[in-house]
């Protein structure tokens, strides 16, 4: 089911003026690929994207089309890890921030 338009708007207003919501989308959407949910992670990242930086300026930071960074975040998308990984280092990088993994048993 596709996002509203004034969802969308209240996740960027939200990520706009919280430092500590783009982390935890950021997070969530890192973890739900860590434990294989590539789909949801996808998503995530994708809100993140276009309620911070935006594709055109990912596209800038990574020298690829924002077209392409669309399409590999959409739901069809099957990103290479190299690409997902470069453009998980720019959000770091970006957001100024450095994830660490931790193992929880």
């Amino acid at each position: 089911m596709p996002l509203t338009r004034d969802f969308k708007k209240t996740v960027q207003a939200r990520a706009q003026r919280d430092p500590a919501f783009r982390e935890g989308l950021l997070k969530e959407g890192i973890e739900c690929l860590l434990a294989g949910d590539v789909d949801a992670g996808k998503i995530v990242l994708r809100d993140y994207i276009n309620a911070t930086m935006g594709f055109e300026e990912l596209g800038i930071l990574t020298s690829k089309s924002p077209k392409s960074l669309m399409r590999m975040f959409g739901p069809a998308g099957n990103p290479h890890s190299r690409n997902l990984f470069e453009v998980i280092s720019c959000i770091q990088q970006h957001e100024g921030v450095q994830l660490e993994v931790h193992t929880v048993r």
